[in-house]
C-alpha cells in the first residue's frame, strides 16, 4: 500500500469533496454504486479515477462530473484575453466593424486552426477574441453562409480551448453561439455544432444525454448531407458517439458508432483537415482506442495503438498527445507500470501544454508518482511536469 500523498489530479478531489459532507467511504462508495476497496484506492493514488468512476462519483455528491474534476487555474495574463473573449461572444449579434479583407481572415483563421492542432492552448487563448470579433463583424457585414461558417468554426475553437480548461460555462456558451451562427451558415455546420454540443454533456458525465444528441444529428446530416462532405459530418459525430457510448459502458452502442466511423472514414484515403477538424482512418483509430480503453479491451487497446504508432501519424498534437495518454491508462490497466510512465511522458512531449491541463494526464501522474518509488528518475522527471510534490 502506498502512502497517501497530496498531489494534484481529479481523484485527489474525491476525498476533499466526501469529508466536506461528512460521508464515510462506504457510503459514499453505496452512492456511486463501488466498492468501498475500490473509492479508497482512489482516494489514496492507487488507481485512477476514470471518467466513468467519475461520473458515477460525480452524480452520488451531486454535482456534475466537471465540477468534480476541478477546472483548470487561468493562467497569469490571461484574465483580460478572457474578458475580452466573453465580451466578443456576448456581442453576437452587435456588428461593429466592415468586412474584412478575404486573404488576409482566411490567413489569420488557418493560423488559429494551426495552433490548436499543435495544442497550443496559450496562443489559442491570445488569437482568439479579436479574430472572433472580426469573423463576427464580417459575416454580418456579407451576410454570406460561407461567412457565418467561419463564425461557427471560431466557436468551435473557443468551445475546444474551455473544454480542455473544464471552463463549462464559457464552453456551453460557445456551442449555443456556434450553433446560432451554423444555421446561418451549412449542414456541416451544424453538425460539427452537435458534436461540440455533445461534447459538453461528455465533459459533464451526462453520457446518456450526449448519445441523443448525436443520434438526431445523425439522422439530419443523413436527410440532408450527400458526397464527402455527408461523410465528414457524419464521422465526427460517430467519433463522438462512440466515445460517449464508451463512458456509458454501452458496448453495443459503441460497435455501432465503430462501425459507422469506419465505414464513414472509408471515404478518405488519408485524414483531411477542414477549418481544424480532422477526420479519416487515422483520427478514427485514436478515438476507438480510447473507447476500448474505456470498456476496459486494454489488450486490444494497446495491440490497435501500437500497430499505427509504428506507422508515421500524421494527426497534429491535439490528438497524438490523447492517444499517449489512453496508451498509458491500458498500461497502467495492465499492469506494465514503467510502460505507462513512457506513455505518459510521450504525452507531455506531444502537447505538454494540454498535458498541463488534462484531467487524465493529471489523474495518471497522481497515481503513478503514488505508485512508484521516488527514487525512479522518471517519475521524478514526471512529478516536476505535472506540479507534483515528492
Amino acid at each position: 500500500m502506498s502512502a497517501e500523498i497530496t498531489t494534484p489530479g481529479p481523484g485527489a478531489n474525491v476525498k476533499v469533496h466526501r469529508v466536506m459532507r461528512g460521508w464515510l467511504q462506504d457510503y459514499l462508495a453505496d452512492r456511486a454504486g463501488m466498492s468501498t476497496s475500490m473509492l479508497g484506492k482512489i482516494e489514496r493514488g492507487e488507481r485512477p479515477l476514470t471518467q466513468v468512476m467519475g461520473a458515477a462519483l460525480a452524480n452520488a455528491f451531486g454535482m456534475t462530473l466537471d465540477e468534480l474534476l476541478g477546472q483548470a487555474p487561468v493562467k497569469v495574463g490571461d484574465e483580460d484575453r478572457l474578458k475580452a473573449l466573453r465580451s466578443a461572444m456576448r456581442r453576437f449579434d452587435l456588428p461593429t466593424g466592415d468586412p474584412e479583407m478575404p486573404e488576409r481572415l482566411e490567413h489569420d483563421l488557418s493560423e488559429l486552426f494551426r495552433l490548436r492542432g499543435d495544442a497550443n492552448l496559450s496562443a489559442v487563448t491570445h488569437k482568439l477574441p479579436g479574430l472572433l470579433i472580426r469573423v463576427q463583424d464580417n459575416a454580418h457585414a456579407t451576410g454570406l453562409p460561407e461567412d457565418w461558417a467561419k463564425v461557427a468554426d471560431v466557436y468551435s475553437a473557443v468551445y475546444w480551448l474551455a473544454a480542455r480548461h473544464r471552463w463549462m460555462t464559457l464552453a456551453e456558451l460557445a456551442v449555443v453561439k456556434q450553433k446560432q451562427a451554423a444555421e446561418r451558415a451549412s449542414a456541416l455546420a451544424l453538425a460539427v455544432a452537435a458534436r461540440d454540443e455533445a461534447g459538453t454533456f461528455l465533459n459533464g458525465g451526462d453520457f446518456a444525454g450526449g448519445l441523443a444528441l448525436v443520434d438526431q444529428a445523425v439522422v439530419r446530416v443523413e436527410s440532408t448531407m450527400q458526397g464527402r462532405t455527408r461523410h465528414l459530418g457524419l464521422g465526427l459525430l460517430h467519433l463522438r458517439g462512440m466515445t460517449l457510448a464508451g463512458r456509458l459502458q454501452d458496448k453495443k452502442t459503441a460497435e455501432r458508432h465503430i462501425k459507422a466511423a469506419n465505414e464513414a472514414a472509408e471515404a478518405f484515403y488519408t485524414d483531411i483537415d477542414v477549418q481544424g477538424m480532422h477526420f479519416g482512418p487515422e483520427n478514427t483509430i485514436t478515438h476507438i482506442v480510447a473507447t476500448q480503453v474505456d470498456l476496459k479491451r486494454n489488450a486490444e487497446a494497446l495491440e490497435v495503438a501500437e500497430r499505427y504508432l509504428r506507422t508515421t501519424p500524421t494527426l497534429p498534437a491535439t490528438r497524438i498527445g490523447p492517444l499517449h495518454m489512453n496508451v498509458a491508462r491500458a498500461k497502467l490497466a495492465v499492469n506494465d507500470r514503467d510502460g505507462a510512465v513512457d506513455s505518459l511522458a510521450d504525452a507531455w512531449d506531444a502537447a505538454p501544454q494540454m498535458a498541463k491541463v488534462h484531467p487524465t494526464s493529471l489523474e495518471l501522474s497522481r497515481v503513478l508518482v503514488s505508485l512508484h518509488k521516488r527514487s525512479n528518475p522518471k517519475i521524478n522527471a514526471l512529478a516536476k511536469r505535472a506540479g507534483i510534490e515528492l
